[in-house]
Formats: structure tokens, sequence, C-alpha cells
């Protein structure tokens, strides 16, 4: 599913990509990365962190340990936007603004909940690729059997920023796809308020480890 890192591409990035603390010789400094490859970098840093510090750190913990540098690497916002999808148009001002808020609680809640210990894993940036004008950022996370779990981020340029607005799990699962099927049935059913119910329930549930 991920391409074979080829050896070339590897003696160029695995030195800030690779996060095991080791740079590899004949290794350039960090303006080798490209703008998407390098904030990658830095969430994947902040990620491997907290998983070394999870146990002590606790979920609430995590939680604010991973609060900022999702929110500066994510566009939690369009994401929001794209996943409610055509009813977006139709809502308040204080309903997209409760929506965004619950999304990005839930979102990051998410993170403090999954990644919650710490057993020999790496990160590496394995590809990037052109999507029009955006640009897929293919990550795998290896894990301590040598066992690679391909995250792949899609990424549009905000302002001077590459900020995320898709994550595809195992590399093809599309995050937001899924997430709209899920507000779609809500936003049908029951209306914007019970989707921003929804949310702050699964973020609520998330943080309190549940």
């Amino acid at each position: 599913m991920i391409p074979t890192v080829k050896s070339f591409v590897a003696n160029m990035v695995l030195c800030g990509l690779l996060l095991a603390g080791i740079c590899l010789p004949g290794i350039t400094d960090a303006q080798a990365l490209s703008a998407p490859e390098q904030t990658i970098n830095s969430l994947n840093a902040q990620l491997l962190a907290t998983m070394k510090q999870a146990q002590a750190l606790g979920v609430q913990g995590r939680y604010q340990q991973l609060a900022p540098v999702l929110a500066k690497t994510y566009d939690i916002a369009s994401m929001t936007r794209i996943a409610v999808g055509p009813s977006w148009a139709t809502l308040q001002p204080a309903q997209k603004a409760a929506l965004t808020d619950a999304f990005s609680r839930m979102m990051i809640a998410t993170y403090a909940k999954r990644f919650d210990g710490f057993s020999g894993e790496t990160f590496q940036i394995t590809e990037v690729t052109n999507r029009s004008a955006d640009k897929m950022v293919k990550t795998q996370i290896i894990q301590s059997n040598g066992k690679p779990v391909p995250i792949n981020y899609l990424m549009r340029k905000s302002g001077p920023e590459w900020r995320v607005i898709d994550v595809y799990l195992d590399g093809t699962i599309s995050e937001l796809a899924s997430r709209r099927a899920e507000f779609t049935s809500i936003l049908k059913s029951s209306g914007p308020d019970a989707l921003i119910a929804s949310l702050r329930k699964q973020g609520d549930r998330l943080l309190s480890g549940g």
C-alpha cells in the first residue's frame, strides 16, 4: 500500500523523520525537507514524546500535551465544514462555531486516547505526492516488531502554512468520509444541535477513559 522507501530517499530524510533520536551520517539539516514534511515531522515528534510519557500524563495530560500541535497542524475549521457537507451552508454562525469547537475537542481527545503508550515505535515519512494543489504526505508508524502501519495526511496550503485537511488511516480510509456519513445521518434525523451534543459526548467519553 505504501511504496518502499528507497535508499536515496532514506538518506535524505531519515535524520529528521525517523524519530528515534539518531542522526544517520550524511544527512542534511531540516531545510532539505519540504514545508509539509516539516509540519508532519513536528506532529510526529510530539506524538512520540507524548507516547513516552503516556502513563504518567494520563488521558487528560495527553490531551493538554497534544492540543497545541494538533491545532497548529490541522485546519480544523475546514475539516469540520467538509465533514458536515452541504448542510454547513444552512447553519447559523453560532452552530458552526459550536460544531467546530466540539469536533476539535473530539479529534484531539481521540489522539489522546489512541496514543496511550510506547513500546519502541518510530515514525517515518515515505513519500510526498501532489494532489493538484494539495500534497499527500505518506507516513508509517513502525511498530516494535517491524510491522509498518500507514497513515497518510492530505495537506493544503492555508495562508503561509501547510495544514492537514484529511487523514487516511491504513493509507486508504478517509477519516472525513467516515465522519461525513456519521454527521449526515445525525443531521438528517435530529438536526445540528444533536450533532453538537453527539460530538461533545464523544469527547467526554474519550477523556474520561471510557
